[in-house]
């Protein structure tokens, strides 16, 4: 199997680590009964690291979509280098990062881990496009 395909599997485990991070704080301040009911009350607001939590598993499920094609794109049509392979190592590294770094509430490094995502998902790209 090759480096991207790779890269995207631990992604996919990746997304369930985000998924369980972020059910997990909100499950330790609303409860295990909210956890496990329908979820149709009113909730008091969150706390900080729930809503951290929240808005890093969004942001991960906006951009893992994109890279998973870009990695799938370029398997396919057999364009992989090893630049494509670095970038998907690029995006899964920066995107590990990204889930403790904003869960701490480091605002300034996270945009710019971040924006080291993005980079890698250009790297793979960049033979489909050019």
């Amino acid at each position: 199997m090759t480096t991207e395909l790779t890269v995207l599997a631990w992604g996919c485990i990746l997304a369930l680590v985000h998924v369980f991070a972020a059910v997990r704080v909100k499950t330790r301040q609303y409860g295990t009964q909210w956890n496990m009911g329908a979820r149709d009350e009113e909730l008091p607001p969150p706390e900080p690291i729930v809503g951290r939590l929240a808005r890093a598993q969004a942001n991960f499920f906006e951009t893992f979509p994109v890279a998973a094609a870009a990695i799938l794109i370029v398997s396919i049509a057999d364009l992989e280098t090893r630049w494509t392979a670095l970038g998907a190592i690029i995006w899964l590294g920066a995107r590990i990062l990204y889930l403790p770094i904003y869960a701490a509430g480091i605002p300034k490094i996270r945009t710019l881990i971040f924006l080291v995502s993005v980079i890698g998902i250009l790297m793979i790209l960049w033979p489909a496009l050019f």
